[in-house]
């Protein structure tokens, strides 16, 4: 198995029944994840760099069958976040020594294109030595251009899964593959640094789904990649499934880095739910970003897209020395700095 990781690591893809092996085989795990750190640390050192997330509204138009913001559930408490709000959050960040604010949400029509175009305005005239990421669903392409120009600097967009028949069973019908995967190359031509991303084991996921995954990573060549286990939410249609495991996220972190070298890649708060170590076992599995939440307190936890999601203590913005003590924990330092994509370095 060590030929086929060092043959990944050289050549950043393999044959179908390779990526198999890798994905599903019964291997010692830890030769893979020693790979993956041993790449990230040829890119980006030991540094994690830190963004501060601002969840700004928990209304969503979708009915995604996997969201606990999804739009028929009448059990989710709603709220959405001022512009004054959303800037006190970037100054309390900005005091912490966060450098890249992230503003997610639903796809909150609220939120117009020219709202939004306003508000990143201001958060670049306040903080220009900072990035400011948008993750704010699917948009069409002059909306994206007039945030890129307002001074947007990356977007988030996880496309879920790259097969467009498992697409079709994880959303409604008025949720189309073709528009969230034209959206992402959109979003790549207009300038951003880019992300998608995808659920690992959601429901109906197989491995091929996964090779599948690997196959549009390679050649999409996405900026960051945002992947967390499969959390199920107790008022959605997927109540009852299983939850993605710890190794199989692991894995395909690893897998990702050794693909995509450069790439920036989250050890998300997911992985952290599912295990109280999980963010420092994907930071040695090869990601090498976390983003601690700078949500207001009192709203944080009705941004709940899956059960049990970690809201407070080490998850908290506020929180940062025990988010850096962590870090340090599992080998690696956490750097200020606008933490961008890297071309080219080594």
């Amino acid at each position: 198995m060590k030929r086929l990781i060092d043959k990944l690591a050289e050549e950043h893809d393999l044959a179908d029944e390779e990526w198999r092996q890798l994905i599903a085989g019964e291997y010692d795990r830890s030769l893979l994840y020693a790979k993956a750190d041993e790449v990230r640390r040829r890119y980006y050192g030991t540094e994690v760099y830190i963004r501060g997330l601002i969840e700004i509204s928990s209304y969503c138009k979708n009915d995604c069958l996997y969201c606990g913001i999804r739009r028929s559930n009448e059990n989710a408490r709603r709220y959405r976040l001022t512009k004054e709000q959303i800037l006190e959050c970037c100054e309390t960040g900005y005091g912490l020594g966060f450098r890249t604010f992230v503003l997610q949400g639903g796809e909150d029509a609220f939120f117009t294109t020219d709202y939004v175009a306003g508000l990143v305005r201001e958060m670049k005239r306040r903080y220009p030595d900072c990035a400011v990421t948008l993750s704010l669903g699917e948009r069409e392409r002059d909306d994206y251009q007039t945030w890129f120009d307002a001074g947007a600097d990356r977007y988030l967009l996880r496309h879920e899964t790259a097969d467009k028949a498992h697409y079709e069973k994880l959303h409604p019908p008025q949720l189309s593959w073709e528009h969230r995967m034209q959206c992402l190359r959109d979003l790549k031509d207009i300038g951003y640094q880019t992300g998608c991303g995808f659920m690992v084991e959601s429901p109906e996921q197989t491995a091929e789904h996964l090779i599948a995954e690997m196959r549009f990573l390679r050649e999409f060549q996405p900026h960051m990649v945002g992947i967390g286990p499969f959390i199920p939410h107790h008022d959605t249609p997927f109540y009852d499934r299983r939850q993605g495991s710890l190794e199989r996220t692991l894995t395909m972190v690893a897998l990702i880095r050794l693909t995509l070298p450069q790439a920036l890649i989250p050890s998300t708060t997911a992985l952290g739910t599912i295990h109280p170590q999980g963010r420092e076992l994907g930071l040695r599995a090869g990601a090498n970003v976390v983003m601690p939440n700078l949500s207001p307190v009192s709203v944080r936890k009705q941004y709940a897209l899956y059960d049990n999601k970690i809201c407070t203590g080490d998850e908290a913005a506020e929180c940062i020395a025990c988010m850096t003590g962590r870090v340090a924990s599992a080998g690696y330092r956490v750097v200020t700095g606008r933490g961008d994509w890297r071309n080219g370095c080594s």
